[in-house]
């Protein structure tokens, strides 16, 4: 029963089934009439998985292997077609790093509509804000339209609001690619931080089984929409590997 209050993250017999249509015109065609064809993908297949809570997981896989729509389930984008997901925490995802800011809006601003859309109060975000403007390396900038920034700039705002929102569950899709070498082991070193000094749960997914490594104790590898191994970060390394040779 204590294991079971630990579990922050579960998957139960999980399928999340597309419709692929031969176009966009026929896709908008199903909407009306039924009759319409498709195929049926099954970007994920049966999947069953707990995740507790301060546990450092990396997820391989190929290209379509359904690590995205796995991450998709769990901050919300998508739902399952059939079994159940728990979610115990609040969530950050480290995944389109620019996505939810408005041009138009200062980084400032956007600062706190970002931090609204992850479910924060304004005294929250105040008391948050300095700590993510330092962190972003934005200075003057950070009072000008986003839509003056550099994509680069973006993200690096993007990454500094989800990594200071004091998240319970972080996850990261190869989002430590941002900005220069300088910055890149800046974001490393404070995942490591926020990983081993409060406690936080983290799902990894990257092809970069060295930096997997780094943070992660338990590796899962996913093929075809099933997870086909689940254990010691080592033997995932292994397994994923061999995948890559057939």
């Amino acid at each position: 029963m204590e294991e079971q209050k630990d579990v922050v993250i579960k998957f139960h017999n999980v399928t999340k089934m597309y419709k692929l249509f031969k176009n966009d015109k026929r896709r908008l065609l199903y909407t009306f009439c039924k009759r319409i064809k498709y195929k049926e993908k099954k970007a994920v297949n049966n999947v069953s998985f707990d995740i507790r809570r301060g546990e450092t997981v990396a997820l391989f896989g190929r290209n379509g292997a359904g690590k995205s729509t796995i991450l998709k389930m769990i901050t919300g984008v998508c739902f399952p077609t059939t079994g159940e997901i728990m979610v115990k925490g609040r969530v950050s995802a480290l995944l389109e790093l620019t996505s939810g800011f408005d041009p138009e809006f200062t980084g400032r601003e956007n600062i706190y509509l970002k931090g609204q859309l992850l479910g924060l109060k304004d005294k929250e975000i105040r008391e948050l804000e300095q700590e993510i403007i330092n962190f972003a390396e934005l200075e003057e900038y950070i009072d000008q339209p986003v839509r003056t920034y550099s994509s680069g700039m973006k993200a690096r705002l993007g990454f500094s609001i989800n990594v200071n929102i004091k998240p319970e569950i972080l996850i990261v899709d190869e989002a430590l690619s941002v900005g220069d070498e300088e910055f890149k082991r800046k974001c490393v070193k404070k995942v490591n931080e926020i990983v081993n000094k409060e406690n936080v749960t983290l799902l990894f997914v990257t092809h970069a089984t060295g930096v997997a490594r780094e943070f992660c104790k338990r590796g899962m590898v996913m093929e075809k929409g099933k997870v086909t191994f689940d254990g010691s970060i080592e033997d995932a390394v292994k397994v994923y590997d061999n995948s890559l040779t057939k």
